[in-house]
C-alpha cells in the first residue's frame, strides 16, 4: 500500500472522495482541474508523499502551464535531474499555451544545444507557436525547412500544423502544397486545409476539397462540417446548403452542438429564420454559441425586436452571456436609427468589463463605422489594450467606408512598422480607401504591395484592384487587371461593368455584360443596376435601355428593389420622366431608395419643387429619410435659393442625427452658400485641419460666387499648404473667381499649374472659364486661339461664353461666328438668337435684330422670359417684365417713381444701351424701369423693415443699368441688397457692389 508519513500521520490517497486525487498514483497531476488542489498535492510531494519522478514532474510541469504559471513550469523543468522526450514536449507545449511564442523558439534551440532530437510533438508545438503569434511567418518557414531536413513531414501532426501555419497567414496555396506532400493525412489535416481556404476567401475550393475528401472515403467530424456549411453561406448557394444538410444527417452529426450552431447561422443568412428556429428548438442542449447564432439570425433578417426578446430569454434561461453575445447585438445597431440601442449595449460592454475583450471592441468599431461615426470608432480602437488582425482590419474598413485614404494608408504603414502583417482583408480595405481619382498614385503603390505579398492571385483582392482603377477612371488599367486574373467571379464582372458605366461608356458596359452571360457567370441585381447606370441619353434608351428592361422582365429581376430604383433613374436620365413616374407608382412597397430615386429624377429634369414635395410625401408615408434624401433636397433648395426651406431641412437633419454625415454636411454648406448666407457657411464648415476636399471646394466656390475673389484664392492656397490635393472641381471654382474678378494673368497661371504641377487634365469646365476669362477682358484673339488648341471639343458652353463676351464688347463679327457654331450644336438654342440680337441692338443694327426675331418666329423658338422674385413673410412674389398682376402693383410702381426721382437727384443717368428696342430715348428709359428686378426691388422696399437686408433673385443675368440702380438705391437708402442671378451674388452696400462692376 502506497502510504507516507505527513506531519506524523499516514496519508493514503487511494480512497479519497475526489477522483482527481484518488487516481494520483497512476496519473500524477494530469487529471487536476483546480489549481488549489494541484498546489496542495505538490506540497504533499515535497513533504514526502511520493518522489517526484520524471513521470510526476512531467505532469506537474503540464499542470502549472495549464494554470498559466509558465515560470513555475520552467523552474521545475530546470530542477529535473533526469528528463525524457515528454519533459521537453510538455515544456514546449507550455510555452505555446502561455503565448510565449518567442520563448518557445529559444527553447527549441536549447533542445538542439543539449543534443535532444526534437520529436514530432515538440516540432508541431513550435509550428503552432509560429502560427498563433501572427508575426512569426519567417520563423515558421525556417522551421518548415528543418522539418524537411530531418524527415518529420511524414508525421501527420507536424504536417497538419504546417497546413494550419500557412492557412493562418493567408497563404492557402502553400498550405495546399504542404498537404499534397504529406504521406499520411487524417480528418484534422483535411479540415485544416479547408479552414485555410475559408480564411483565404475561396469557398469554392473548400467544396472541392470536401468532395475529394468524401471520394477518398475519409470520414468527417464536426469541424469539417462546420467549415463546409460556412462555405455554402459564402457561396450564397442555398441549394448546396440543403445538400450538405443531408450529409450532416447521414454522418449522424445533426445532434452535434457545433454543427447545429453552423446550421442556425446558415439558415439565418439565407433568410430562413423559421428553419433556424426549428434547428434551435430541436437541440438537446444549447451552448452560448447556439444562443448567439439565433440572435445573429434575427439581426441579419432585420428582426430587431425578436433579437432583443431572444437576448432576454437567453439571460433568464441560459443565465450566461459573453462578449460575443453583446458583439452580435451590436452588429444589429450599425445604423443611424439603431445607434441609440448600440450605445446602450456599449454601456453593457463597459458594465461587464468586456471593453478589454478584443471581439467586443472589434464589433464596436464596426458598429460605429456602419453608423457613420468614424470618430467614435477611432476612440474605441485607440482605447484597445490588445488588438488582433480583425481590429486593424475593422479600423481600415472604417476609413475606407469614410473615404479617408490618408488615414487608411497611415494605419497600414503602422501595421507593417509594428510587424502586424497584413492579409487579403487588410489590403482589400486599403485598396477600397484609395478608390478615388485623387489617390490613383497611392492605389498603384498598393497594387505593387499586393504583388509583393503574393496576394494578387486572391480573387477578392483582384476585385478590389479592378474596382480601384474603375473608380479612378483608369479603365485601361482596370481591364488589364481583369484580363490577368486567373479566377473571376460575379463581383469581378460587376466591378468592370460598373467602371464602364461610371466612365460613360455604354457600349463597353454592354459588351462586358454580354461576355459575362456568354461565360455562364450568374448575373445578379448589381449586374443589372450597373448596366442600367451606363445609359444616359435618349438614344441609349431606345437602343439599349428598353431591351434591357425587357430582359429584366423575362428574367424576373423586375421585382428586385434595387433594379426598380435603377430603372427609375435610367428612364429619368434618358429623358423619359413619365416612365420613371409610372414605375414608381406601380411599386407595391416603396423604400427610401425608391423615394430618393424619384427626388433625383425630378431634380435631374429641373423640377426642384417636385423633388422637395417627394420628401414631404415620403415622411407622410412613414418612410425614414436618410442622408441621400437630405443631400438631394438640400441641393434642390440650393438651386431654388430658398433659404427658409433649406434651414428647415438642416434642422431636420440635426434632429435625426444625419447632419454629421459628410455628404449631408457638404450639401448643407453648399445650400447656405447658394442662398447667400456666406456667414453660415463659415459657421458650420469644419476646422481647416478637419476639412475634406469637398468642403474646401464648397468654400472656394462660395467665396467666388459672392464676389470675394481674393478670399477664394487664399482658400485655395491654404488648402494646398495643409496637404489637401485639389481636383478638377477646385480649379473650376478658382478659375471662375479669376474670371469674374478680372485676374486674367493669375487665371492663366493657375490653368497651367493645374495641368503641369497637379497633373489634372483640362476638362470642358476649365476651358469655359478660360474663354470667359479672356473674353471678359477683350482678349478675343487669344480666346480664338485657345478654342482651336483646347484639348476637348468645344461645347455649347464654350460658344455661349464667347458670345456673351462679344455682347459686352460689341464684337459683332466674332459674335456671328460664335452664333453659327452654337446653332450647329443646337439649332433650337434660344440664347444664341437672344445674345446675338442683343449685340446687334447695342451696335445699332436694328434690321439684323428684326431678321433674328423673324427667324426665331419661323423656327418656333421662344425667348426664355426674364423674371425676378422675392420672398416676404413666407410668400414668394414673382415679377415679369412690366408685370401688373401683383395685388400691390400700384404701390410698387409708385415706389419705383419715388426711387427714380431719388437716385436721379443723386446723379443716376440711365444707360439706354441696355434697352434693346428700336425706340426713342424716353421709351427706352421707360422700358428699363419695367425690368423685373426693379419691380422686385420696389416690392421688397415696401414690404420689409428699414435697415434689413433685402434678397432678390433673377433667372437671367442682371442688366447693367439695373445694376447701377441697385448701387444707387443701396447708398441712398442705407440698405444692404443682395441680388442673385444664375452666376453669382451681387452684394450692394453703401453704393458699391461686391463685383466691383466686373461681371
Amino acid at each position: 500500500m502506497n502510504t507516507n508519513r505527513h506531519y506524523g500521520t499516514h496519508v493514503s490517497l487511494l480512497n479519497h472522495p475526489n477522483p482527481e486525487i484518488s487516481c494520483f498514483y497512476q496519473k500524477g497531476f494530469s487529471q487536476i482541474t483546480k489549481e488549489a488542489t494541484g498546489k496542495a498535492l505538490h506540497a504533499l510531494c515535497i513533504k514526502g508523499l511520493v518522489n517526484l519522478t520524471v513521470f510526476y514532474s512531467n505532469t506537474l510541469i503540464n499542470m502549472y502551464s495549464k494554470f498559466g504559471h509558465i515560470g513555475f513550469s520552467r523552474y521545475l523543468f530546470d530542477k529535473m535531474s533526469e528528463r525524457n522526450d515528454a519533459s521537453w514536449n510538455n515544456m514546449m507545449s507550455g510555452f505555446v499555451r502561455a503565448r510565449s511564442y518567442r520563448e518557445s523558439m529559444r527553447f527549441f534551440n536549447e533542445m538542439r544545444d543539449f543534443g535532444v532530437k526534437p520529436s514530432g510533438i515538440a516540432v508541431a508545438s513550435l509550428v503552432t507557436a509560429c502560427e498563433r503569434s501572427e508575426w512569426m511567418l519567417i520563423e515558421g518557414v525556417q522551421v518548415h525547412g528543418f522539418i524537411v531536413k530531418v524527415g518529420l513531414l511524414s508525421d501527420v501532426f507536424v504536417g497538419t500544423s504546417l497546413v494550419h501555419l500557412y492557412g493562418n497567414y493567408g497563404l492557402a496555396a502553400d498550405a495546399m502544397k504542404v498537404f499534397q506532400e504529406m504521406i499520411y493525412k487524417n480528418v484534422v489535416s483535411w479540415t485544416a486545409l479547408m479552414v485555410a481556404y475559408v480564411d483565404y476567401g475561396e469557398p469554392s475550393m473548400v467544396m472541392n476539397i470536401y468532395r475529394r475528401m468524401r471520394s477518398e472515403g475519409m470520414s468527417c467530424n464536426d469541424n469539417t462540417m462546420s467549415s463546409v456549411i460556412s462555405s455554402c453561406v459564402s457561396l450564397e448557394d442555398e441549394l448546396l446548403g440543403y445538400q450538405v444538410l443531408g450529409h450532416v444527417i447521414k454522418y449522424g452529426l445533426e445532434t452535434n452542438v457545433s454543427v447545429a450552431n453552423s446550421l442556425i447561422s446558415m439558415f439565418g443568412y439565407f433568410g430562413s429564420v423559421e428553419e433556424a428556429c426549428y434547428v434551435f428548438s430541436g437541440m438537446d442542449e444549447h451552448d452560448t454559441i447556439s444562443w448567439n447564432s439565433m440572435i445573429a439570425a434575427y439581426i441579419r433578417n432585420g428582426l430587431c425586436k425578436e433579437s432583443l426578446r431572444c437576448f432576454s430569454w437567453m439571460f433568464r434561461v441560459h443565465k450566461e452571456i459573453n462578449s460575443t453575445t453583446l458583439s452580435t447585438m451590436l452588429a444589429g445597431c450599425g445604423s443611424v436609427d439603431n445607434l441609440k440601442w448600440g450605445r446602450g449595449i456599449h454601456s453593457l460592454v463597459l458594465k461587464f468589463g468586456w471593453n478589454s475583450n478584443v471581439c467586443a471592441s472589434n464589433t464596436l468599431i464596426t458598429m460605429y463605422s456602419d453608423a457613420g461615426r468614424c470618430e467614435d470608432a477611432e476612440l474605441v480602437f485607440q482605447g484597445m489594450v490588445e488588438k488582433d488582425m480583425i481590429s486593424w482590419n475593422s479600423m481600415m474598413a472604417c476609413y475606407a467606408q469614410d473615404g479617408n485614404c490618408l488615414d487608411a494608408l497611415k494605419l497600414l504603414a503602422t501595421m507593417f512598422y509594428m510587424r502586424r502583417g497584413a492579409n487579403y482583408v487588410t489590403l482589400t480595405s486599403a485598396l477600397a480607401a484609395c478608390s478615388d481619382p485623387e489617390f490613383a498614385t497611392e492605389g498603384k503603390i498598393l497594387h505593387a504591395l499586393v504583388i509583393h505579398t503574393g496576394l494578387h492571385e486572391n480573387v477578392i483582392v483582384g476585385n478590389a484592384l479592378v474596382t480601384l482603377y474603375a473608380k479612378s477612371g483608369l479603365m485601361i488599367e482596370a481591364k488589364k487587371v481583369f484580363q490577368t486574373m486567373t479566377k473571376r467571379d460575379g463581383v469581378t464582372w460587376n466591378a468592370l461593368i460598373g467602371g464602364h458605366a461610371d466612365s460613360e461608356e455604354p457600349d463597353e458596359a454592354l459588351k462586358a455584360f454580354k461576355l459575362m452571360r456568354e461565360e455562364g457567370v450568374p448575373i445578379n441585381y448589381i449586374t443589372i443596376s450597373n448596366v442600367l447606370g451606363a445609359f444616359l441619353a435618349p438614344n441609349d434608351l431606345l437602343e439599349h435601355g428598353m431591351p434591357i428592361h425587357a430582359f429584366i422582365i423575362l428574367t424576373g429581376f423586375q421585382s428586385d428593389e434595387y433594379v426598380q430604383n435603377s430603372l427609375i433613374t435610367m428612364y429619368a436620365k434618358c429623358g423619359d420622366l413619365n416612365s420613371s413616374n409610372n414605375i414608381f407608382d406601380s411599386l407595391t412597397s416603396k423604400n427610401a431608395s425608391a423615394w430618393n430615386a424619384m427626388m433625383a429624377a425630378n431634380a435631374h429634369h429641373g423640377y426642384m419643387e417636385e423633388a422637395l414635395k417627394f420628401l414631404l410625401e415620403m415622411r407622410r408615408a412613414g418612410v425614414n429619410v436618410d442622408q441621400f434624401s437630405f443631400s438631394e433636397c438640400l441641393a434642390a433648395a440650393a438651386k431654388l435659393a430658398i433659404l427658409e426651406e433649406g434651414q428647415q431641412l438642416h434642422g431636420l437633419a440635426v434632429k435625426l442625427g444625419c447632419d454629421s454625415n459628410p455628404f449631408v454636411a457638404s450639401a448643407t454648406m453648399d445650400m447656405y452658400g447658394k442662398c447667400g448666407e456666406i456667414d453660415d457657411v463659415l459657421r458650420i464648415i469644419p476646422r481647416p485641419i478637419d476639412r475634406s476636399r469637398l468642403s474646401w471646394n464648397i468654400l472656394t466656390s462660395s467665396f467666388s460666387r459672392h464676389g470675394f475673389y481674393e478670399k477664394a484664392k487664399e482658400t485655395f492656397h491654404e488648402m494646398i499648404n495643409l496637404g489637401v490635393k485639389p481636383d478638377h472641381v477646385t480649379f473650376v471654382s478658382l478659375l471662375s473667381a479669376c474670371s469674374h474678378g478680372g485676374m486674367v494673368e493669375e487665371g492663366l497661371v493657375y490653368y497651367e499649374s493645374m495641368i503641369k504641377e497637379f497633373g489634372i487634365p483640362a476638362k470642358i469646365g476649365h476651358c469655359v472659364c478660360i474663354i470667359d476669362l479672356l473674353g471678359r477682358s477683350g482678349r478675343f484673339a487669344e480666346a480664338e486661339t485657345f478654342i482651336k488648341e483646347m484639348p476637348v471639343s468645344p461645347t455649347d458652353h464654350v460658344w455661349r461664353s464667347l458670345l456673351a463676351a462679344c455682347k459686352t464688347h460689341g464684337n459683332l463679327e466674332l459674335g456671328r461666328k460664335a452664333v453659327e457654331n452654337l446653332l450647329k450644336l443646337d439649332p433650337s438654342d434660344d440664347s444664341a438668337y437672344v445674345l446675338y440680337s442683343n449685340i446687334c441692338a447695342t451696335t445699332g443694327k436694328w434690321e439684323d435684330v428684326e431678321n433674328i426675331r423673324r427667324q426665331m418666329g419661323l423656327n418656333k423658338i421662344k425667348k426664355k422670359p426674364a423674371c425676378s422674385w422675392v420672398k416676404m413673410k413666407n410668400k414668394l412674389s414673382l415679377f415679369g417684365m412690366g408685370d401688373q398682376s401683383h395685388p400691390q402693383a400700384s404701390e410698387i410702381y409708385a415706389k419705383l417713381e419715388e426711387l427714380k426721382k431719388m437716385i436721379k437727384e443723386a446723379g443716376y443717368v440711365p444707360d439706354t444701351s441696355y434697352a434693346l428696342q428700336d425706340t426713342d430715348e424716353e421709351q427706352k428709359e421707360h422700358n428699363l424701369w419695367n425690368h423685373s428686378e426693379r419691380l422686385a426691388l420696389a416690392y421688397g422696399l415696401i414690404s420689409s423693415a428699414e435697415g434689413s437686408t433685402l434678397k432678390i433673385f433673377k433667372n437671367l443675368r442682371v442688366c447693367g443699368d439695373c445694376h447701377s440702380v441697385y448701387k444707387f438705391a443701396s447708398g441712398i437708402l442705407g440698405r444692404k441688397i443682395v441680388l442673385r442671378d444664375p452666376y453669382r451674388f451681387h452684394q450692394f452696400s453703401g453704393g458699391q457692389c461686391s463685383c466691383t462692376d466686373y461681371w
